[in-house]
């Protein structure tokens, strides 16, 4: 008897749609046979590494023979006490998709509910329909976090509830009086995954400071951050979650053992010293984000104020038409259908002159239309 795929893998796989990445720039230039592409679709550092970072990973390479640290000591050391937190209270990963993932697989079982955003990061919806869990979307109100409305939405049967701050892809912040106030009506059964993979692009005042609630007793908070943003590192796959400790102690309980390889940690380590480089990058997101708010504006193009390197744009039409004429130009962007955002696209900001090109571009192909 021949047996088929179908009979073996499991069956609620069949109704996951796997994660689609933007496209990369080598990829569009073999397909459309031209040079010089930009990439603005994956929210990425367009600075490049800095040199100290290429310095430790050149020095790093001689090594790669051998096993990474399994406990990512001199990274660990490090981050603590850039954060001021005990060692013991943080887990590092390959990116911090791949913390999502460990929470998931250990504390979620089949059946159990997971509240999420609609639209947020597609992950959250993927890794929990993953591991059996049923995953219910609260609707954004005014492109943000309904908060109270997710909070009405806890059941008896809600484990993980997943709070991006900074949201992606809309770009939108939670305030502190909102997510305190959140956080007193969950239960203490519940745990509050804080994905703050776009932390360091905020400049708020009410932005919340979420570090002093992993030791509440009587609350379940993880809170995840990303060294391929701000730092530059994409790449090389390095992110964390910080929690009260018997949480990290379950969660290393599912990490494999060499998750965060040995060239990804001395990069990191040497991202983490190099506070220029992270400062010179959030001063371009802040003073180039104006000039993208500019041509908007003066082509009455509807956009959502960001709090990240990215801006949600409206732009009035298909956005996969859209995402098709820039392509044509060499100008990758995020074509956002996959959300239900039929008319949006997702820009990230890039250097100065990769901006212009794309404003020259989006102009004509707005002008185009109409």
């Amino acid at each position: 008897m021949v047996l088929t795929m179908k009979r073996i893998w499991k069956e609620k796989l069949d109704n996951i749609k796997p994660y689609v990445p933007g496209k990369p720039i080598e990829e569009v230039e073999r397909e459309l046979g031209i040079e010089g592409v930009i990439k603005m679709a994956s929210n990425e550092n367009p600075f490049g590494p800095s040199p100290k970072v290429a310095a430790a990973i050149a020095e790093a390479a001689g090594s790669v023979n051998r096993y990474p640290d399994a406990d990512c000591y001199y990274l660990r050391r490090a981050l603590s006490t850039k954060l001021s937190v005990e060692g013991k209270n943080i887990i590092f990963g390959n990116g911090s998709d791949e913390i999502i993932i460990l929470v998931l697989r250990a504390f979620i079982h089949p059946g159990d509910e997971v509240l999420i955003a609609d639209p947020t990061f597609l992950m959250y919806n993927i890794a929990s329909l993953v591991e059996g869990a049923d995953v219910r979307a609260v609707p954004m109100k005014d492109m943000k976090y309904d908060l109270e409305a997710m909070a009405d939405a806890i059941t008896d049967r809600t484990k993980v509830i997943f709070i991006a701050n900074p949201d992606n892809p809309v770009g939108t912040y939670v305030a502190k009086k909102e997510f305190d106030a959140f956080i007193e009506r969950v239960p203490g059964n519940v745990i509050v995954m804080v994905d703050e993979a776009y932390y360091e692009f905020v400049d708020n005042d009410d932005y919340p400071e979420t570090l002093g609630l992993i030791e509440r007793e009587d609350k379940h908070v993880i809170i995840t951050r990303t060294f391929s943003k701000a730092y530059g590192l994409a790449g090389l796959r390095v992110g964390y979650g910080i929690a009260k400790r018997d949480m990290i102690e379950v969660l290393n309980k599912v990490r494999e053992p060499f998750n965060v390889n040995s060239v990804g940690q001395a990069a990191a380590l040497a991202a983490l010293e190099d506070t220029e480089y992270v400062e010179r990058s959030l001063s371009l997101v802040r003073s180039e984000k104006k000039r993208f708010y500019a041509l908007f504006d003066e082509l009455g193009i509807k956009y959502v104020p960001s709090s990240t390197n990215f801006i949600l744009v409206d732009t009035g039409g298909d956005s996969k038409d859209i995402f098709d004429h820039l392509l044509k130009r060499g100008i990758i962007v995020r074509e956002m259908s996959v959300w239900g955002l039929n008319s949006f696209i997702r820009v990230t900001i890039a250097l100065e002159e990769e901006n212009d090109r794309f404003f020259a571009a989006f102009r004509a192909v707005i002008n185009n239309k109409g």
